[in-house]
Parts: C-alpha cells; structure tokens; sequence
C-alpha cells in the first residue's frame, strides 16, 4: 500500500481475495485479486451480479443556504432542476475550460448535496466555490460505498429492501438493510442496471459478507477495481486521468481536455452560464484538437494501455484502454484519435509492444447496450 491516508474496513476482506491495495486516489483499493478470475467477474457483473468496494470514492457533504449555488459554480449542472431524492452526472472545469474531474451529484433536502467524486481536483473545487458562502463542506471518509452491480442485483436487493424496483435510473432513497442504516442510489460504472450502498465504515463488512454469503446461490461474487476497465471500455465510461491529456500529453501544451474532445458536453445544462470555466468551455466548441473514439480490433488480443494508433504508416493517436470480451466475442478499445478519424470507420492499425500489429477501425461508442436499456430499466 503506497502513500494511502484513506482506508476502507474492508482491507482484510480485499487481502484474503489476495489483493496488495494498491493505492487510488488515497485508498488502498483492490485493483486486482490473486485469486478469482476477472473474465469471470467481467461475466458475473454482465449476465448475474458482482459485488465491488469503491469506497475510494470521494464523498462531500455540501450543506447551508448556498449549497446550490457552490455546486452551481463548480459544475456544469444546473441543480435547481435537481429534486431530492434525485441525482445528476456532471463534470468540473478549471479557469481554461478544460476538465478537471467528473462527479455524481445527489440532492439530499433542499439546502443538502452529496457529491461523489473521484481522483480529479473535485473537494478543492468544491471548497474554493465556498469561499464567502453561507454553506459547510465535509469530507466524509466514514461513508463506504458497495456497488453491487448486475441484472440479478434488484432480485436480490429486493428480498431485503421494499420498494427497491420502482427505484428509477439516477434516483436514491434511504433505506434499512440487515437492519443498518443506507442511502441506496441506481447508479455505478459498468453500463449495466446497477445499484450503490452508502453504509457506515463500521457496517461496510457485514454488508459485504451477507451479499457474498446470500448472494452466493445467484451466482454473485466479489470483483476487483479492475474488472471496471473491461466494463466500462465497452459502455464508454471514462476513467480520470487515465483517458486523459494528464496521462497523454500534448507535444506543446499543459495537460486539460475540453468537453468537447472528450464526447462530454451533455453534462453542461442547456444554456447554463456562470459555471467556473463556461466562457472557455463555449469559446472552445469547434476547436477540438483530439477526439475520444472507439476502435473495433481484429482477433482477440488486446493492446495495452499507451499502445500508438497509425494510419498509413503515421501515428495518429494512442489507445487509452482495451479489452477482449468473453460474452460478446469482441476485442474493442477507447483511443485517443484525430477528429477526421473517430468514431467513423477509419481503417487504423495498433501497433502493440506484446502482440505486434493490429488491425481495426474507429468506431462510434458505446459499443455495449447502445440505448442503454439495461442500465435504465423499469421494474
């Protein structure tokens, strides 16, 4: 474990699963098991459920008067169509317009927000819109966050928690299970329906035992951090800064993507003004310099991260993130491509330091559950 301050209860739980907590944003997390079988995690969470500790989540509480206009200033949402109960993905920029984080923002009560975040600059953004407010700001370490993610995650959670099918896409609720006190939100990181448990530090491990224990039958089991990279390449969910310029940097220029390059300007509220870097952000639109894509790769290996992209000989891009799926029998990548390039069909070729050369197109992401059907299902 290296240079972690944060630590989640479930460190023995994740050690006997063989796991070294390699560090991610403060927290020793489980990126990967020696035991167990990530196809078959991949599998699990695809076709039944898995079970996987995200408590390395970052959680601000934003409370007072003037939670809404912090969280207005930070971000590119426009929160007083928030109601509580509800929750909006929304993304941080800095002065140049550029990304700094991303987050799901959950509405509380009328004066009360929790923002989960990830390893971006989302609590020093978050705690600089403050400044001068009538508003508090906690960082909230106790609060542990299980995603029990899967189609057969409602069969289950639905033995235990009443009402929990009429529980819509991005909505939460307070709830009971195994007669300890939750915030329950359909929401994850692995395009499929899905749900999270905010639970007390002191109650993460006997919730994760039960799950594991009950859920055993169902065919639920516990994943690894890593397994989200083979979930979310397919669903086109990205990954700071492991997508990013922050990661891949430009010849001559800072590290900063706009929302634009990153397919993410749907987060930015029809018409909304005033929100830190907005201007830039506008200015920006039409200027891209990159464009995020998908590739569709022939055969089943798959290239590793940083692997370059070459079109006629050339090299054009760079792949942030591949993976060869057992169910869908395809091996797909999200790069980093020219904008005459992505998302189209271009013929490319990946020239992979393990594998050698291979052959592929851009193509247009998500390549998994394109309506997203199954994340937003009813009942």
């Amino acid at each position: 474990m290296t240079n972690s301050w944060r630590f989640s209860t479930l460190v023995d739980r994740h050690r006997a699963l063989g796991s070294n907590l390699e560090d991610w944003s403060g927290m020793g997390t489980a990126w990967s098991y020696s035991k167990g079988d990530p196809d078959a995690e991949y599998m699990a969470i695809r076709t039944k459920a898995g079970l996987m500790d995200v408590s390395g989540l970052k959680k601000v509480h934003i409370t007072g008067h003037a939670a809404s206009h912090v969280i207005e200033r930070a971000t590119t949402r426009n929160v007083e169509k928030l109601m509580p109960g509800k929750a909006v993905y929304a993304c941080m920029l800095n002065d140049a317009g550029k990304f700094i984080d991303d987050c799901v923002i959950y509405r509380m009560g009328p004066n009360s927000f929790t923002v989960v975040h990830g390893s971006g600059q989302g609590h020093e953004q978050l705690t600089m819109a403050a400044t001068g407010r009538d508003v508090s700001i906690r960082f909230d370490d106790n609060l542990h966050d299980l995603s029990l993610q899967g189609p057969l995650a409602v069969d289950y959670l639905e033995k235990h928690i009443p009402g929990i099918r009429n529980l819509a896409y991005f909505s939460h609720m307070g709830a009971s299970l195994f007669g300890k006190p939750i915030t329950i939100s359909r929401t994850g990181y692995t395009g499929e329906r899905g749900y999270e448990i905010f639970c007390r530090g002191q109650d993460a491990v006997m919730i994760w035992d039960r799950i594991l224990e009950e859920g055993a039958a169902m065919g639920i089991i516990p994943c690894r951090f890593t397994t989200l990279d083979m979930l979310r390449t397919e669903s086109y969910l990205l990954f700071f800064p492991f997508d990013n310029s922050e990661m891949y940097p430009f010849e001559n220029e800072g590290p900063g993507d706009t929302l634009w390059e990153l397919g993410l300007d749907f987060t930015v509220s029809p018409g909304k003004v005033g929100f830190r870097g907005a201007e830039e952000h506008y200015r920006l639109k039409g200027r891209e310099r990159f464009k995020i894509s998908g590739m569709m790769l022939e055969g089943k290996n798959v290239p590793g991260n940083g692997a370059p992209v070459f079109k006629d000989g050339k090299q054009v891009g760079v792949v942030t993130q591949a993976m060869h799926s057992p169910l869908n029998n395809w091996t797909v990548a999200i790069a980093r491509l020219p904008v005459a390039d992505a998302n189209n069909g271009t013929a490319l070729e990946v020239r992979c330091d393990t594998h050698g050369a291979i052959k592929g197109k851009s193509a247009a992401l998500p390549f998994y559950d394109v309506d997203k059907k199954r994340r937003t299902v009813q009942g």
